[in-house]
């Protein structure tokens, strides 16, 4: 199995950054394989924020220029780097991985078959 552990949330004043970490382990965990994050703010459905596969990376048109998403395969770790945060990006932060890298980037919930317990990123006004 993988397991995939985020840390890094916390509670901040909007303007505030942030850097999100996604640590996977596992026997079957594939290095390269693709990774991303979700986000699920209260009311909300589940939202794609970004996503990164082995030579790729994708963003959501709604942290575009903010937030970027990058790796370090030798800790098999992901990041995400939120910058100029908003009250709107207040959410539950998930991160997510596939079994495998594909050629394009999926930014679909479904795509993913591992997740994370979430971290909590709260920005206040």
């Amino acid at each position: 199995q993988v397991q995939l552990v985020e840390s890094g949330g916390g509670l901040v004043q909007a303007g505030d950054s942030l850097r999100l970490s996604c640590a996977a382990s596992g026997r079957t965990f594939s290095t390269y394989a693709d990774m991303g994050w979700f986000r699920r703010a209260p009311g909300k459905e589940r939202e794609f924020v970004a996503a990164i596969s082995r030579s790729n990376s994708s963003v959501a048109d709604s942290v575009k220029g903010r937030f970027t998403i990058s790796r370090d395969n030798a800790k098999n770790t992901v990041y995400l780097q939120m910058n100029s945060l908003k009250s709107e990006d207040t959410a539950v932060y998930y991160c997510a991985a596939d079994r495998t890298g594909r050629s394009v980037v999926p930014s679909t919930a479904r795509a993913y078959i591992y997740w994370g317990q979430g971290t909590q990123v709260t920005v206040s006004s």
